[in-house]
């Protein structure tokens, strides 16, 4: 009985997130203007709907005292595809994602239509634009979600992190949010080669669902003499997280 309902609980999930899409595709078609206007809470509300299809238990875990700041730049690890959706579910941000996110098949319209800032990585000018974009943005008053590795590198951190979400804080004096991200069905939440669709039936098919998000003090870019000093300083604050929650 218990395994019937939880089925019919998953597809209940699934169905309300097709008619949440359909209706997040035709609101992007709305005048510009209202778009932005009225996308972000709908958007917010899509995530957790997603959320609910894949079943997957998100927990935030708080570790510092206080409220959150009232702006910030969150930075995050990238181990898995879940993050586009997971981080937005829990926090009012405007991501930076790859250029070509924006031309996927409905996830691209929806993420084009929240605001997402979008980057060729290969290309040096986009990444100077994009650069130029978060700090106007930041200092706008957004709150922006980055992930310094420059994309999906598993579960293990790369060797080095990127300087945008770190300039940005810096020029803009937004602290930065650190979150760590740990699932604990690893090898199933960790992005490879798969294809989208294969991906996200492993999310959905996983013995143990649960996605961990750390939230670490926030970290005060008045306190550093540049933005490199800064990027050092959190870089060694993660390979901390690393061995505290991966080994």
């Amino acid at each position: 009985m218990i395994a019937l309902f939880k089925l019919l609980w998953r597809l209940l999930a699934v169905l309300e997130l097709v008619l949440f899409t359909v209706i997040m595709l035709v609101l992007a078609q709305l005048p510009a203007p209202w778009v932005k206007r009225v996308y972000p809470l709908p958007f917010r509300a899509w995530c957790r709907s997603f959320i609910r299809a894949l079943g997957v238990d998100l927990r935030l875990h708080q570790h510092y005292r206080g409220e959150l700041p009232s702006r910030y730049v969150l930075i995050a690890n990238h181990p898995s595809i879940f993050e586009d959706i997971g981080i937005p579910a829990l926090f009012p941000v405007q991501s930076l994602a790859k250029a070509e996110v924006a031309d996927w098949w409905i996830v691209g319209r929806v993420a084009v239509a929240s605001g997402t800032l979008f980057v060729k990585r290969e290309s040096s000018d986009s990444r100077k634009a994009a650069t130029q974009a978060l700090i106007d943005a930041a200092r706008s008053g957004s709150n922006l979600a980055l992930y310094p590795e420059g994309g999906c590198k598993g579960r293990r951190l790369a060797g080095r992190f990127f300087n945008g979400a770190f300039i940005a804080s810096y020029e803009s004096g937004v602290p930065i949010l650190p979150v760590f991200l740990h699932y604990q069905a690893q090898a199933c939440f960790e992005w490879g080669d798969q294809h989208l669709l294969h991906k996200l039936w492993q999310i959905a098919s996983a013995q143990n669902p649960c996605a961990d998000y750390h939230v670490f003090e926030p970290i005060d870019p008045a306190h550093f003499d540049s933005a490199e000093a800064m990027k050092e300083h959190v870089y060694r604050l993660y390979l901390g997280w690393q061995k505290r929650f991966l080994e």
